[in-house]
């Protein structure tokens, strides 16, 4: 699988999954990232700034005219 190049935010998907009361899994399959965390704004918070992570790197590498 190839590492995505957008720089639009709204290309990734962001996946929460509940299980039990304070277990919750938040997924990127275009990252193939997932996270774990006991609340629902924790873990997708978590995968929005990885995303906006990956879009920070991929922007710095970019050469600039």
């Amino acid at each position: 699988m190839e590492t995505p190049t957008s720089t639009d935010p709204n290309d990734y998907e962001i996946l929460i999954r509940r299980r039990g009361e304070s277990d919750y899994a938040s997924y990127c399959p275009q990252l193939t990232r997932m996270i774990k965390g006991q609340a629902h704004e924790e873990v997708e918070e978590a995968m929005k700034k990885i995303v906006l992570d990956h879009i920070a790197s991929l922007q710095q590498s970019t050469p600039t005219s």
